[in-house]
Protein backbone atom coordinates (compact mmCIF):
# COMPACT_ATOMS: atom_id res chain seq x y z
CA UNK A 1 0.00 0.00 0.00
CA UNK A 2 3.26 2.55 -0.47
CA UNK A 3 2.71 5.44 -2.24
CA UNK A 4 5.27 5.29 -5.59
CA UNK A 5 4.13 7.87 -8.13
CA UNK A 6 1.86 11.38 -7.22
CA UNK A 7 0.70 13.54 -10.42
CA UNK A 8 -0.73 16.68 -11.05
CA UNK A 9 -2.28 18.20 -13.70
CA UNK A 10 -4.71 21.05 -14.73
CA UNK A 11 -7.69 20.60 -17.17
CA UNK A 12 -9.16 23.64 -18.06
CA UNK A 13 -12.83 22.88 -19.54
CA UNK A 14 -14.97 25.47 -21.42
CA UNK A 15 -18.45 26.42 -19.74
CA UNK A 16 -20.97 28.75 -20.68
CA UNK A 17 -23.23 30.60 -17.53
CA UNK A 18 -26.10 31.67 -18.59
CA UNK A 19 -25.06 35.78 -19.40
CA UNK A 20 -22.15 37.19 -19.51
CA UNK A 21 -19.17 35.88 -17.85
CA UNK A 22 -17.86 37.07 -14.66
CA UNK A 23 -14.27 38.48 -14.38
CA UNK A 24 -12.14 37.65 -11.58
CA UNK A 25 -8.43 39.64 -11.08
CA UNK A 26 -9.00 41.12 -14.29
CA UNK A 27 -9.75 37.89 -16.52
CA UNK A 28 -13.07 37.07 -17.76
CA UNK A 29 -13.97 33.66 -16.36
CA UNK A 30 -15.06 30.99 -19.22
CA UNK A 31 -13.24 28.07 -18.36
CA UNK A 32 -13.43 25.79 -15.25
CA UNK A 33 -9.89 25.01 -14.12
CA UNK A 34 -9.77 21.96 -12.06
CA UNK A 35 -6.41 20.85 -10.41
CA UNK A 36 -6.34 16.62 -10.51
CA UNK A 37 -4.31 14.60 -8.31
CA UNK A 38 -3.31 11.52 -8.93
CA UNK A 39 -1.70 8.99 -6.50
CA UNK A 40 -0.38 5.27 -7.42
CA UNK A 41 0.16 2.69 -4.84
CA UNK A 42 3.00 -0.65 -5.26
CA UNK A 43 -0.22 -2.53 -5.68
CA UNK A 44 -0.61 -0.98 -8.83
CA UNK A 45 -3.90 0.93 -7.55
CA UNK A 46 -4.76 4.73 -8.79
CA UNK A 47 -6.91 6.92 -6.60
CA UNK A 48 -7.64 10.32 -7.75
CA UNK A 49 -8.29 14.16 -6.05
CA UNK A 50 -9.72 17.46 -6.68
CA UNK A 51 -7.13 20.17 -4.96
CA UNK A 52 -9.31 23.50 -4.06
CA UNK A 53 -7.45 26.40 -6.87
CA UNK A 54 -10.08 28.63 -8.85
CA UNK A 55 -7.88 31.45 -9.86
CA UNK A 56 -5.23 30.65 -7.41
CA UNK A 57 -4.93 27.39 -8.87
CA UNK A 58 -1.09 27.64 -9.59
CA UNK A 59 0.08 28.39 -6.00
CA UNK A 60 -2.21 25.32 -5.14
CA UNK A 61 -0.36 23.57 -7.57
CA UNK A 62 2.93 24.91 -6.50
CA UNK A 63 2.18 23.81 -2.83
CA UNK A 64 0.99 20.69 -3.94
CA UNK A 65 4.44 19.50 -5.79
CA UNK A 66 6.77 21.13 -4.33
CA UNK A 67 6.15 19.93 -0.55
CA UNK A 68 2.97 17.94 0.42
CA UNK A 69 3.57 15.70 -2.31
CA UNK A 70 7.19 14.97 -1.26
CA UNK A 71 5.99 14.67 2.33
CA UNK A 72 3.46 11.88 1.17
CA UNK A 73 5.40 9.70 -1.02
CA UNK A 74 6.90 6.58 -0.03
CA UNK A 75 4.17 6.52 2.74
CA UNK A 76 1.42 3.71 3.55
CA UNK A 77 -1.60 4.89 1.34
CA UNK A 78 -3.85 3.34 4.53
CA UNK A 79 -3.67 5.21 7.39
CA UNK A 80 -5.31 7.89 6.30
CA UNK A 81 -5.61 9.66 9.39
CA UNK A 82 -2.45 9.56 10.33
CA UNK A 83 -1.05 11.18 7.19
CA UNK A 84 -3.86 14.12 7.79
CA UNK A 85 -2.28 14.27 11.13
CA UNK A 86 1.48 14.11 9.58
CA UNK A 87 0.99 16.37 6.65
CA UNK A 88 -1.04 19.17 8.05
CA UNK A 89 0.96 19.32 11.18
CA UNK A 90 4.07 19.62 9.22
CA UNK A 91 2.64 22.31 7.15
CA UNK A 92 1.02 24.31 9.50
CA UNK A 93 3.73 27.27 9.71
CA UNK A 94 2.64 27.92 6.43
CA UNK A 95 -1.15 28.15 6.80
CA UNK A 96 -3.68 26.50 8.75
CA UNK A 97 -6.34 27.35 5.77
CA UNK A 98 -4.95 27.94 1.70
CA UNK A 99 -2.88 26.94 -1.07
CA UNK A 100 -1.22 23.80 1.49
CA UNK A 101 -4.12 22.23 3.07
CA UNK A 102 -6.01 22.82 -0.43
CA UNK A 103 -3.27 20.49 -1.73
CA UNK A 104 -3.24 18.00 0.71
CA UNK A 105 -7.07 17.85 0.41
CA UNK A 106 -6.57 16.49 -2.79
CA UNK A 107 -4.23 13.98 -1.66
CA UNK A 108 -6.77 12.77 0.78
CA UNK A 109 -9.40 12.11 -1.35
CA UNK A 110 -7.36 10.18 -3.42
CA UNK A 111 -6.19 8.15 -0.52
CA UNK A 112 -10.47 7.94 0.50
CA UNK A 113 -10.79 6.76 -3.59
CA UNK A 114 -7.73 4.02 -3.23
CA UNK A 115 -9.33 2.75 -0.01
CA UNK A 116 -12.94 1.70 -1.55
CA UNK A 117 -10.97 0.56 -4.45
CA UNK A 118 -8.76 -2.04 -2.48
CA UNK A 119 -12.16 -2.93 -0.46
CA UNK A 120 -13.90 -3.32 -3.96
CA UNK A 121 -16.84 -0.78 -2.28
CA UNK A 122 -17.65 2.73 -3.05
CA UNK A 123 -16.64 5.05 -0.78
CA UNK A 124 -20.35 5.79 0.65
CA UNK A 125 -20.62 2.15 1.34
CA UNK A 126 -17.41 2.29 3.63
CA UNK A 127 -18.94 4.91 5.23
CA UNK A 128 -22.31 3.54 5.88
CA UNK A 129 -23.94 4.45 3.38
CA UNK A 130 -26.63 3.24 0.50
CA UNK A 131 -28.50 6.03 -1.47
CA UNK A 132 -27.68 6.13 -4.74
CA UNK A 133 -29.96 9.22 -5.99
CA UNK A 134 -29.73 12.67 -4.43
CA UNK A 135 -31.44 15.96 -4.30
CA UNK A 136 -29.72 18.71 -6.31
CA UNK A 137 -29.78 22.67 -5.78
CA UNK A 138 -29.41 25.01 -8.81
CA UNK A 139 -26.15 27.31 -8.03
CA UNK A 140 -26.44 30.31 -10.06
CA UNK A 141 -23.56 32.53 -10.85
CA UNK A 142 -23.86 36.08 -10.62
CA UNK A 143 -25.38 38.15 -12.85
CA UNK A 144 -25.66 41.15 -12.09
CA UNK A 145 -29.19 41.85 -13.95
CA UNK A 146 -33.14 40.83 -12.51
CA UNK A 147 -33.51 40.28 -16.05
CA UNK A 148 -30.83 37.48 -16.67
CA UNK A 149 -31.53 36.15 -12.77
CA UNK A 150 -35.30 35.73 -14.07
CA UNK A 151 -34.68 33.88 -17.18
CA UNK A 152 -31.73 31.51 -15.13
CA UNK A 153 -34.02 30.60 -11.90
CA UNK A 154 -36.95 30.05 -14.53
CA UNK A 155 -34.54 27.77 -16.62
CA UNK A 156 -32.63 25.78 -13.97
CA UNK A 157 -36.89 25.15 -12.57
CA UNK A 158 -38.00 23.64 -16.19
CA UNK A 159 -34.44 21.44 -15.62
CA UNK A 160 -36.40 19.96 -12.28
CA UNK A 161 -34.53 21.90 -9.70
CA UNK A 162 -36.50 22.42 -6.51
CA UNK A 163 -33.91 24.47 -4.88
CA UNK A 164 -32.04 27.59 -6.86
CA UNK A 165 -29.12 30.02 -5.25
CA UNK A 166 -28.29 32.88 -6.14
CA UNK A 167 -24.90 35.01 -6.04
CA UNK A 168 -26.73 38.43 -6.01
CA UNK A 169 -26.01 41.31 -3.63
CA UNK A 170 -29.20 43.68 -4.85
CA UNK A 171 -32.77 43.41 -3.60
CA UNK A 172 -33.98 43.97 -7.02
CA UNK A 173 -32.23 40.59 -8.04
CA UNK A 174 -33.65 38.53 -5.31
CA UNK A 175 -36.90 39.60 -5.91
CA UNK A 176 -37.00 39.08 -9.10
CA UNK A 177 -35.58 34.85 -8.31
CA UNK A 178 -38.40 35.30 -5.55
CA UNK A 179 -41.11 35.45 -7.72
CA UNK A 180 -40.14 32.92 -9.75
CA UNK A 181 -39.16 30.18 -7.29
CA UNK A 182 -43.03 31.00 -5.55
CA UNK A 183 -44.37 29.99 -8.82
CA UNK A 184 -42.61 27.17 -9.36
CA UNK A 185 -42.79 26.23 -5.34
CA UNK A 186 -39.55 26.15 -5.16
CA UNK A 187 -36.74 27.30 -2.40
CA UNK A 188 -34.43 30.37 -3.00
CA UNK A 189 -30.81 30.99 -1.05
CA UNK A 190 -28.84 33.53 -1.21
CA UNK A 191 -25.19 33.98 -1.14
CA UNK A 192 -23.08 36.94 -1.17
CA UNK A 193 -19.73 35.79 -0.56
CA UNK A 194 -18.56 37.95 2.83
CA UNK A 195 -19.88 40.86 0.97
CA UNK A 196 -20.79 43.31 4.02
CA UNK A 197 -20.03 44.43 7.32
CA UNK A 198 -21.68 43.45 10.13
CA UNK A 199 -24.56 47.00 9.92
CA UNK A 200 -24.99 46.32 6.29
CA UNK A 201 -25.31 42.80 6.50
CA UNK A 202 -27.98 43.72 9.43
CA UNK A 203 -29.93 46.30 6.72
CA UNK A 204 -29.45 43.14 3.77
CA UNK A 205 -31.38 41.14 6.17
CA UNK A 206 -34.55 42.82 6.78
CA UNK A 207 -34.90 43.66 2.77
CA UNK A 208 -34.54 39.80 2.22
CA UNK A 209 -36.76 39.16 4.91
CA UNK A 210 -40.02 38.90 2.63
CA UNK A 211 -38.83 36.54 0.41
CA UNK A 212 -38.43 33.65 2.84
CA UNK A 213 -35.07 32.47 2.21
CA UNK A 214 -34.12 28.72 2.98
CA UNK A 215 -30.64 30.34 4.08
CA UNK A 216 -28.82 33.64 3.75
CA UNK A 217 -24.93 32.64 3.03
CA UNK A 218 -21.74 34.52 4.49
CA UNK A 219 -23.53 38.20 4.74
CA UNK A 220 -20.46 39.16 7.02
CA UNK A 221 -16.79 40.38 5.86
CA UNK A 222 -14.42 39.14 7.56
CA UNK A 223 -15.89 35.36 7.72
CA UNK A 224 -14.12 34.98 10.79
CA UNK A 225 -16.19 37.13 12.82
CA UNK A 226 -18.33 34.81 13.98
CA UNK A 227 -20.22 37.07 16.49
CA UNK A 228 -21.08 39.35 13.94
CA UNK A 229 -22.63 36.74 12.11
CA UNK A 230 -24.28 35.40 14.90
CA UNK A 231 -25.74 38.97 15.20
CA UNK A 232 -27.74 38.37 11.42
CA UNK A 233 -28.61 35.35 12.43
CA UNK A 234 -30.63 36.65 15.71
CA UNK A 235 -32.88 38.81 13.29
CA UNK A 236 -34.55 35.40 11.93
CA UNK A 237 -33.16 34.54 8.79
CA UNK A 238 -31.16 31.24 8.78
CA UNK A 239 -27.38 31.32 8.21
CA UNK A 240 -25.07 29.36 6.45
CA UNK A 241 -21.29 28.95 6.03
CA UNK A 242 -18.58 27.51 6.16
CA UNK A 243 -16.53 26.91 2.65
CA UNK A 244 -14.02 29.63 4.20
CA UNK A 245 -13.74 27.67 7.22
CA UNK A 246 -10.24 26.15 9.05
CA UNK A 247 -11.32 22.80 9.53
CA UNK A 248 -12.87 21.37 12.45
CA UNK A 249 -12.35 23.64 15.53
CA UNK A 250 -13.17 26.78 12.83
CA UNK A 251 -16.36 25.23 12.79
CA UNK A 252 -16.77 24.78 16.66
CA UNK A 253 -16.14 28.31 16.87
CA UNK A 254 -19.00 29.10 14.18
CA UNK A 255 -21.51 26.89 16.40
CA UNK A 256 -20.24 27.85 19.45
CA UNK A 257 -20.85 31.42 18.52
CA UNK A 258 -24.69 30.59 17.72
CA UNK A 259 -23.49 32.27 14.02
CA UNK A 260 -25.19 29.27 11.45
CA UNK A 261 -28.26 26.90 10.93
CA UNK A 262 -26.54 25.33 8.13
CA UNK A 263 -22.74 24.29 7.87
CA UNK A 264 -20.87 24.06 4.56
CA UNK A 265 -17.56 22.31 4.90
CA UNK A 266 -15.52 22.12 1.46
CA UNK A 267 -14.04 18.78 0.62
CA UNK A 268 -11.39 19.80 -1.43
CA UNK A 269 -10.20 22.70 1.00
CA UNK A 270 -10.61 21.57 4.45
CA UNK A 271 -8.33 19.06 4.23
CA UNK A 272 -10.61 16.58 2.35
CA UNK A 273 -12.60 12.98 3.17
CA UNK A 274 -12.02 12.59 6.77
CA UNK A 275 -11.87 16.36 7.77
CA UNK A 276 -15.59 17.10 6.38
CA UNK A 277 -16.51 13.83 8.25
CA UNK A 278 -15.58 15.33 11.53
CA UNK A 279 -17.06 18.43 10.96
CA UNK A 280 -20.52 16.47 10.08
CA UNK A 281 -20.15 14.76 13.45
CA UNK A 282 -19.91 17.96 15.10
CA UNK A 283 -22.79 19.51 13.43
CA UNK A 284 -24.85 16.14 14.44
CA UNK A 285 -24.27 17.12 18.09
CA UNK A 286 -25.37 20.98 18.02
CA UNK A 287 -28.46 20.51 15.54
CA UNK A 288 -26.87 22.36 13.18
CA UNK A 289 -27.58 21.37 8.93
CA UNK A 290 -24.63 19.63 7.20
CA UNK A 291 -25.11 20.56 3.64
CA UNK A 292 -21.69 20.68 2.08
CA UNK A 293 -19.81 23.13 -0.64
CA UNK A 294 -19.52 21.39 -3.70
CA UNK A 295 -19.53 23.80 -6.81
CA UNK A 296 -16.74 21.46 -8.40
CA UNK A 297 -16.95 19.09 -11.27
CA UNK A 298 -14.20 16.70 -10.52
CA UNK A 299 -13.45 13.87 -7.97
CA UNK A 300 -14.39 16.95 -5.22
CA UNK A 301 -17.65 17.03 -6.43
CA UNK A 302 -18.11 13.20 -6.73
CA UNK A 303 -16.38 12.71 -2.95
CA UNK A 304 -18.89 14.68 -2.03
CA UNK A 305 -21.42 13.12 -3.24
CA UNK A 306 -20.49 9.78 -1.45
CA UNK A 307 -20.28 11.99 2.18
CA UNK A 308 -23.37 13.31 1.62
CA UNK A 309 -25.21 9.87 0.89
CA UNK A 310 -23.88 8.19 3.78
CA UNK A 311 -23.73 10.63 6.41
CA UNK A 312 -26.21 13.82 5.87
CA UNK A 313 -29.90 12.69 7.14
CA UNK A 314 -31.22 15.78 4.62
CA UNK A 315 -28.82 15.83 1.72
CA UNK A 316 -28.79 18.83 -0.63
CA UNK A 317 -25.97 18.68 -2.98
CA UNK A 318 -24.52 21.98 -4.69
CA UNK A 319 -24.51 22.28 -8.56
CA UNK A 320 -23.07 25.28 -10.58
CA UNK A 321 -25.77 26.47 -13.13
CA UNK A 322 -24.13 26.32 -16.16
CA UNK A 323 -23.26 24.22 -19.60
CA UNK A 324 -19.60 22.50 -19.93
CA UNK A 325 -18.38 21.24 -23.28
CA UNK A 326 -16.91 18.57 -21.55
CA UNK A 327 -15.97 16.82 -19.20
CA UNK A 328 -13.73 14.00 -17.59
CA UNK A 329 -16.08 12.67 -15.13
CA UNK A 330 -19.15 12.68 -16.95
CA UNK A 331 -22.08 12.15 -16.57
CA UNK A 332 -21.52 11.77 -12.57
CA UNK A 333 -21.11 15.57 -12.38
CA UNK A 334 -24.41 16.22 -14.28
CA UNK A 335 -27.76 16.55 -12.44
CA UNK A 336 -30.77 15.21 -14.10
CA UNK A 337 -34.39 16.53 -13.05
CA UNK A 338 -32.67 18.52 -9.88
CA UNK A 339 -31.39 15.39 -8.65
CA UNK A 340 -27.36 13.49 -8.76
CA UNK A 341 -26.64 10.13 -8.92
CA UNK A 342 -23.61 8.50 -6.69
CA UNK A 343 -21.43 5.90 -8.57
CA UNK A 344 -21.99 2.62 -7.21
CA UNK A 345 -17.71 1.36 -8.47
CA UNK A 346 -15.49 0.79 -6.07
CA UNK A 347 -14.00 4.18 -4.53
CA UNK A 348 -14.98 7.44 -5.93
CA UNK A 349 -16.65 4.98 -8.29
CA UNK A 350 -15.28 6.88 -11.49
CA UNK A 351 -11.80 7.48 -13.38
CA UNK A 352 -11.37 10.64 -15.72
CA UNK A 353 -11.84 9.77 -19.33
CA UNK A 354 -8.38 9.82 -20.66
CA UNK A 355 -8.98 11.30 -24.00
CA UNK A 356 -11.24 14.44 -22.38
CA UNK A 357 -7.88 14.99 -20.22
CA UNK A 358 -5.38 15.23 -22.92
CA UNK A 359 -7.84 16.99 -25.01
CA UNK A 360 -8.44 19.79 -22.42
CA UNK A 361 -5.32 19.36 -19.95
CA UNK A 362 -3.07 22.96 -19.87
CA UNK A 363 0.55 22.18 -19.41
CA UNK A 364 2.76 19.16 -18.50
CA UNK A 365 1.45 16.53 -15.90
CA UNK A 366 3.96 16.68 -13.06
CA UNK A 367 5.42 13.71 -11.30
CA UNK A 368 6.56 13.38 -7.73
CA UNK A 369 8.13 9.65 -7.54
Amino acid sequence: MRIVDIQSQIVSLPFDMGGPPARFAGKAWTHLDILLVRVETDEGLVGWGEAFGHAGIQATRAALDGIVAPLVLGRSSGDIAEMSRSVLHATHLLGRNGAFVFAFSGIETALWDLAGKRAGQPVARLLGGVRERLPAYASLLAYHDPALVRRNVEAACAAGYRHIKLHEVTQEAVAAAAEVTRAHGAALMVDVNCAWSVPAALRMAEAFAPHDLLWFEEPVWPPEDVHGLAQVRARGIPIAAGENTAGLFGFKALIEAGAIDVAQPSVTKIGGVGEMLRVITLCEAHGVRPAPHSPYFGPGFVATMHVVAARVEDPLVEVLWLDMEANPFDPWVRAENGHVRVPTGPGLGCDPDPGVLDRYRVGDIVRTA
